[in-house]
């Protein structure tokens, strides 16, 4: 199988982007392993410290690479949003394929120093793990919030950027340009949505030249995600509208089945609603329903 590394570069070579899902389960797993197969594209399966703490670091791995080798897709494995080294090491040792050492909450010059030391004893522990850092302010917590944050003033800069990427030697960067962690109650109900910095993306991209990720992709204008993967985004991570899919259809299923407490009777259509929302994001992001239109139209016009 190819390595994230290759991967990535593909990925910005075709202009596309590796769609980021968290699990902390096995049937948001089993979706995302199913939704990926389906339409046979890379997919990255994300755990942060809460997640891996809940699921078993060393259990997830195992899970993740039982299910790569049975499906044959690529399946990588990060480690989302790891805020101390000790932790970051547990992955590493783990097998974890890339890791977020997220310390963005610090003054800059502590988060650069820190980073920089947890690359240099990462890579010796793993030398082909992918290492992303953070910098600027994309709020906290893949939940519902009444009302969302204004993170506007604690937008990554290009300077920043470039600067934070070559005193770090990281091989990811995850900008602040608009994006947020969760979604209010008005995106739930469909009635807002998230709106990115462009621009921003392009200049970020021109100054490091290293892939980017989105963090907090939930919520956001599918337009916007088109223009954002096209000025320079390579991952897009999704967690709290897969988190909303799966408490809806358990709560649906329950209700459906009020005398039921057979699990895997209970839980197939939540595995099917996670799906479907995994399969309309890797779609977006992969160009899906894009290069189908234009074959269509190629043929049509041909």
């Amino acid at each position: 199988m190819q390595t994230l590394r290759e991967v990535l570069q593909q990925t910005q070579q075709r202009g596309v982007a590796i769609g980021h899902f968290n699990i902390s389960d096995l049937v948001l797993l089993k979706a995302v392993v199913a939704a990926a197969q389906e339409l046979n594209v890379p997919v990255l399966v994300g755990a942060s410290q809460g997640e891996r703490d809940f699921m078993g670091i060393h259990e997830i791995a195992a899970l993740v690479k039982s299910l790569r080798e049975e499906s044959g897709v690529p399946i990588f494995l990060n480690a989302d949003h790891t805020h101390s080294l000790a932790k970051a090491e547990e992955a590493a040792r783990a097998g974890f394929d890339s890791i977020v050492f997220d310390l963005s909450a610090l003054p800059r010059e502590e988060n650069v120093r820190q980073t920089k030391e947890a690359v240099a004893k990462l890579k010796a522990i793993h030398p082909a793990m992918l290492i992303e850092g953070e910098i600027g302010d994309i709020g906290t917590g893949s939940e519902i919030h009444e009302t969302m944050v204004d993170v506007s003033k604690g937008l990554t800069t290009p300077e920043e950027a470039k600067q934070f990427v070559e005193a770090t030697g990281i091989d990811i960067l995850a900008p602040a340009v608009g994006n947020m962690h969760g979604m209010s109650s008005s995106m739930v109900r469909g009635e807002a949505r998230k709106h990115l910095d462009i621009k921003r993306i392009a200049e970020i991209k021109k100054a490091t030249g290293v892939p980017l990720t989105l963090h907090g992709g939930s919520g956001t204008e599918d337009d916007d995600f088109r223009k954002a993967i096209a000025a320079g985004i390579n991952v897009v991570h999704i967690n709290t509208e897969v988190r909303v899919a799966w408490r809806q259809a358990l709560e649906a299923s329950l209700a459906k089945q009020p005398g039921e407490v057979v699990p895997y009777k209970i839980l197939p259509p939540v595995i099917e609603a996670v799906k479907e929302v995994v399969l309309s994001r890797l779609r977006l992001f992969n160009g899906v329903g894009l290069v189908a239109q234009d074959a269509g139209l190629a043929s049509a016009t041909g």
